[in-house]
């Protein structure tokens, strides 16, 4: 009997030749074949739930933060408070006594939208002007005339200057209300393109976790997942948003890349006095529900390919070809002909 045993996840050819044991037997080609010594060791074919889970820590806090800069020159003269919750239409920061508002949109603001113009960003700018109560134009790609008048009554009622024109500077855009985490500047502050204002947030209370990208199966959004919190208790959460997150190298290293997920949270009560905090979640990529499973380690891999495990029954030993499926917890799915919960099967040395 020639067969390659599967010994901490690495292949080893053994060779069953002593006293004549399986010598001039057949080689399996998915059936069996017998043997005249069983194992020194086994382990049972178990019937289970085998699920492909993996815990990962996280922060609790309010889901992925980002930086807010200066778009122009000018001084600092307001800040939204630290812990405020900002909505659409409303000041983040003053530059020059002007404001920088806050409108609604997954396209972040990147050019001057003014007559002539199409694409999305318009599109989300008349989206906006029509939500905070402005009309008289059309929601499309393109940037009207009577998209030029909404725009003016808007600055009018803002006190800016009356243009018709809307500068990427003067808005920012976020998938909903921000929640302001921390101040960057200070009022009275000078100011330069790029220089970090605030850190913004969601209003939600939600965990943030890095992953390796070799763990994206985990990362699937609308999964369902469960969050230990740091007093034990243990609260159901979903995947609500991955993003790829590319870091520079440091002194010359190379860029690494990871994947943050957002996990949201719906049982805020039991949140209450963790404004910030490490988090154990439990990620499932995969769950079979009723399969046979044996020890990863009861695996031999066949020499004609495929693998098989060794069937002990009444003393005597004898191979049987098996389908692998989910490996999970050190354990596997595995099917065959002859293969049955309650089976005893041999664990090579």
């Amino acid at each position: 009997m020639r067969a390659r045993y599967l010994v901490g996840g690495v292949a080893v050819l053994a060779v069953a030749a002593a006293a004549g044991l399986a010598v001039g037997l057949p080689k399996l080609s998915g059936g069996e074949e017998a043997a005249a010594a069983g194992p020194v060791e086994t382990a049972t074919v178990t019937r289970q739930t085998l699920s492909d889970t993996e815990t990962e820590s996280g922060t609790l806090g309010y889901g992925a933060e980002h930086t807010v800069g200066a778009r122009s020159s000018g001084t600092v003269t307001w800040l939204a408070a630290e812990h405020a919750v900002i909505s659409r239409g409303k000041p983040l920061f003053r530059i020059d006594d002007q404001p920088v508002l806050l409108l609604y949109g997954a396209l972040p603001a990147y050019r001057q939208l003014r007559g002539g113009v199409e694409g999305t960003d318009v599109k989300q700018l008349e989206q906006n002007l029509q939500a905070l109560g402005y009309d008289g134009f059309t929601v499309d790609r393109e940037f009207t005339s009577s998209t030029a008048s909404a725009v003016r009554e808007w600055q009018e009622d803002l006190g800016l200057p009356e243009t018709g024109v809307v500068e990427p500077g003067r808005i920012v855009f976020a998938s909903g209300p921000v929640r302001v985490d921390a101040l960057s500047a200070s009022v009275g502050d000078l100011v330069q393109p790029g220089t970090p204002i605030l850190t913004r947030s969601g209003v939600d209370r939600a965990v943030v976790v890095e992953l390796e990208v070799a763990d994206e199966r985990l990362a699937a959004v609308g999964a369902a997942v469960e969050v230990e919190l740091p007093d034990g208790k243990r609260v159901p959460g979903k995947v609500s948003a991955v993003q790829t997150v590319i870091a520079p190298g440091v002194n010359g290293a190379d860029p690494t890349t990871n994947l943050e997920v957002t996990v949201s949270l719906t049982a805020k009560e039991a949140m209450q006095g963790f404004h910030q905090a490490a988090v154990d979640v439990d990620f499932t990529a995969e769950t079979r529900e009723g399969v046979l499973t044996v020890p990863v380690a009861a695996l031999l891999a066949l020499a004609e390919g495929g693998y098989g495990v060794e069937v002990v029954e009444g003393g005597v030993s004898r191979i049987v070809a098996v389908e692998t499926g989910l490996f999970a917890a050190g354990r596997v799915e595995v099917s065959g002909d002859g293969l049955a919960e309650g089976a005893i099967v041999g664990m090579p040395s």
